[in-house]
């Protein structure tokens, strides 16, 4: 018998690798002789880059870069020599886990870290960034990626500095060179970047977003998609998944040429799960919580 263990995290309590160790750990214990395959998998959310780093050998990466209020920190991403591929997570950088509740400043979060990691990406000589969103602090559409890659967003000569600012920007000037890597950002949600169902609406009250930050942020999401369409030729507003990680995939999009996939679509083709759920003679599998 041939059994693949493939859990997603249980968010909180244990990652999808300890999951699916104490499975194998206890099938073990009543099947000796099966033969218990482990493949962690995850869905662009936290875990993500480790899932597939994993299964296709990728090394650690340290790099220098700042978290969302600005503090310098030691991010890490996975790296792909024989492919030239960087594989990471906006949130190593930008996430939540890093602020703690009374830090939480939405007006004031970006995610210029994000561009910092992705930066040392490119300077390794990096061909393609996998990246994936979720578990964000940020909610300011990728201007601060976009800063950190070299782009200007001023309002009357004076760059923009916060998300409180982006209301009133005025003007995008893009850096003279282009990126020179392609990228692939894997979300698991399909939200546009405005409105109801949008970044600000949806996960600005859980990041601690109080109802008069996120008018602000809101009318800077809008302010920074218009300008965008005027200046860059490109609308991605209502793209599904433009509202994941604080509008993050719209800025991947409009700012890097970034295409959006599904996250489980993107870690299931990256290490190979098809394959070996057709070896199984049992699958299993698990998402939730325990505490």
């Amino acid at each position: 018998m041939r059994i693949l263990i493939a859990p997603d995290k249980f968010k909180g309590s244990l990652t999808s690798e300890q999951v699916a160790g104490i499975i194998a750990a206890g099938l073990r214990e009543v099947l000796p002789d099966a033969v218990i395959d482990t493949m962690p998998i995850a869905d662009g959310g936290e875990g993500t880059a480790s899932a597939i780093s994993q299964a296709c050998g990728g090394e650690k990466i340290i790099c220098a870069a700042h978290d969302a209020v600005g503090r310098e920190i030691e991010a890490e991403y996975f790296w792909l020599g024989d492919r030239a591929t960087a594989v990471m997570e906006m949130s190593a950088a930008a996430g939540l886990w890093r602020i703690a509740p009374e830090e939480r400043d939405l007006l004031q979060a970006d995610t210029f870290g994000v561009g910092e990691m992705m930066k040392d990406a490119i300077g390794r000589g990096g061909k393609e960034i996998l990246i994936g969103l979720g578990g964000s602090a940020t909610n300011e559409g990728g201007f601060g990626m976009a800063q950190a890659l070299g782009f200007q967003f001023l309002a009357n000569e004076h760059e923009v500095e916060s998300a409180a600012e982006v209301r009133n920007l005025a003007r995008i000037k893009a850096p003279p060179h282009a990126l020179g890597a392609t990228i692939v950002a894997a979300v698991d949600v399909k939200n546009p970047l405005l409105g109801p169902r949008g970044a600000t609406r949806t996960f600005g009250p859980q990041k601690g977003g109080s109802p008069e930050q996120l008018e602000i942020l809101e009318a800077g999401l809008k302010q920074l998609a218009d300008v965008a369409a005027t200046d860059l030729g490109c609308d991605f507003r209502d793209t599904p998944g433009a509202g994941a990680a604080g509008g993050l995939g719209f800025g991947l999009m409009t700012f890097c040429g970034a295409t959006i996939r599904s996250g489980f679509d993107l870690v299931a083709e990256s290490i190979g799960l098809e394959a070996a759920i057709a070896k199984a003679d049992i699958v299993v599998t698990g998402e939730g919580r325990l505490d």
